[in-house]
């Protein structure tokens, strides 16, 4: 079975969850005898071909990005033809518009799927203007893929473009790697750097640092949290939240920067809890808190009808908050701070719900039954 996965931008460039998310579905399926192939975009797609362990990853040239959707040209619909012609699935990660374009002047005639990520949320022109063409690429699918019952039932495009069957529900996941051997260098550097005491409970927000994250609401709190946060990652909205936090005299806010794979571990292993204030539907999943569930974790996560309230289970594995309320988010943080069995209770029950739900295993049986369900072995394409 040969799957070919399309979406604007992947390793090695700079990396987010949703990159990662179709790192790990490549990974798992391939135990499952699927060989997956990612065609991308890339500013600078110099080798164009890149072998990684989840597959080969082919690149085109993007010549703009304008609302963070790459566009690529002639060059880039060939290659993608060559590639739809190799696979016995195309398999499409929502939201990327040119990739409706691809699909459509392409000609895509092999089975499709496409994992819908998250809703158009705040380019709204954007919206207005693909819209004819996301319900017709949406129509067009041999299976959708939803990834929590939540977004399935919440989602107004999904509702009004797929119906009955064709709607599936997968949840994300990540191939474990809690106990992978990390350098005790490593775990002296970074407790140094950020200046935590041994031993020292600590909350971390893990990700890029975007405008939908609500990691403004995380330094509001910060001030009646009896503990360190640290905010590990980069992006857009770094300054802003550094003036924020000295505006606010946060001053147990410590913004770690960019971390190594190494160094997350180190802080996903130690961290008392993980904290995810994301307001808006954009955060339709949030893989960061599977890694926490992997790591035994407890989280805080808000209600935004999207999947972060299914991956971090209210009152079981740690507690959902209201958006943008910064009180509420501190009661919760504390709470888990404060009682040391409620914290051991909620983590070992986050790691329950990984190996059930989220794991490498369950993930990579969920998308090989379905590519096989949507290309039958024998069937032409």
């Amino acid at each position: 079975m040969k799957v070919l996965h399309i979406y604007r931008t992947y390793f090695p460039d700079p990396p987010g969850g949703l990159q990662e998310a179709i790192r790990q579905i490549a990974l798992s399926t391939r135990t499952c005898g699927v060989e997956p192939r990612i065609f991308t975009l890339s500013p600078t797609p110099r080798p164009p071909a890149i072998d990684f362990p989840e597959g080969r990853v082919v690149r085109a040239k993007s010549w703009a990005a304008p609302a963070s959707c790459d566009l690529g040209g002639i060059g880039s619909l060939t290659t993608y033809r060559e590639m739809a012609d190799w696979a016995d699935v195309v398999h499409f990660h929502f939201p990327w518009p040119f990739a409706d374009v691809l699909h459509l002047l392409g000609a895509t005639k092999k089975p499709t799927v496409m994992t819908y990520h998250s809703d158009v949320v705040r380019q709204k022109v954007l919206g207005a203007v693909y819209g004819p063409l996301m319900r017709r690429t949406l129509r067009s699918m041999s299976a959708v893929v939803a990834t929590s019952p939540a977004y399935a039932q919440t989602s107004e495009t999904l509702a009004a473009c797929v119906q009955g069957e064709r709607l599936k529900t997968i949840p994300l996941g990540i191939i474990d790697y809690r106990d992978a051997p990390h350098s005790q260098d490593t775990e002296r550097d970074i407790v140094s750097r950020l200046g935590l005491a041994n031993g020292e409970p600590y909350f971390l927000a893990l990700g890029v640092l975007r405008y939908y994250k609500g990691l403004h609401t995380l330094v509001e709190a910060a001030r009646v949290v009896n503990a360190k946060i640290v905010i590990a990652g980069s992006g857009p909205e770094r300054e802003r939240l550094s003036a924020l936090a000295r505006q606010t005299g946060a001053t147990n806010v410590v913004f770690a920067g960019q971390v190594t794979h190494e160094e997350k571990v180190v802080l996903l292993r130690n961290c008392r809890a993980m904290v995810l204030p994301s307001h808006l539907r954009s955060e339709a999943f949030g893989m960061v808190l599977v890694e926490a569930e992997m790591f035994g974790k407890p989280m805080v996560c808000c209600e935004v009808g999207s999947g972060t309230s299914y991956v971090n289970e209210n009152g079981v594995t740690g507690f959902v908050v209201a958006p943008e309320a910064p009180q509420e988010l501190a009661r919760a943080m504390n709470a888990l701070l404060d009682d040391d069995a409620l914290a051991v209770q909620m983590g070992r029950a986050a790691r329950e719900r990984y190996e059930a739900l989220f794991s490498g295993l369950a993930l990579g049986r969920a998308y090989g039954a379905l590519y096989r369900e949507i290309a039958p072995p024998g069937r032409k394409g």
